[in-house]
């Protein structure tokens, strides 16, 4: 029996060197629109299709292996849970030993953990309505 139901991948959250470059990509490419939320400051940037998108994050220069080499990978992923299984894999975690972090976003809450070979692993469920986050006005280009 599983502890809890994973309802789609939400997010990929990724690190890059240029913001606007891959704002503008990720438009013009694959037509995602920009989500603008004012609570979340400058970053991330959230690219949408629908209730799937790409978390954009600027790389940090203490990340920067060297001059010659910047590693710009994958920050985490995420999956999408309803509240009741976001509370049911807090437990779940709990249960079985495995530690995690609770976050609040203000329109998501989310909890990380760490996979074994250390991808960070996101299960984020809305803190609002649905409605009322995605056909908002917060969506560039609706």
């Amino acid at each position: 029996m599983k502890p809890f139901q994973i309802n789609f991948l939400d997010h990929v959250a990724i690190k890059v060197r240029d913001i606007n470059v891959s704002i503008e990509w990720y438009e013009r490419v694959l037509g995602l629109k920009r989500c603008i939320l004012p609570e979340w400051g400058n970053y991330p940037v959230l690219m949408l299709a629908g209730k799937t998108g790409v978390a954009i994050f600027p790389l940090k220069l203490s990340e920067v292996s060297s001059i010659k080499n910047i590693e710009v990978k994958i920050d985490h992923f995420a999956f999408n849970v309803t509240n009741e299984d976001f509370d049911e894999a807090k437990q779940h975690y709990q249960k079985i030993g495995q530690e995690f972090e609770f976050q609040d976003h203000f329109y998501f809450h989310s909890i990380y953990t760490s996979d074994p070979d250390g991808h960070t692993v996101e299960l984020t469920t809305l803190a609002v309505d649905e409605n009322s986050f995605y056909k908002l006005n917060y969506i560039v280009g609706k």
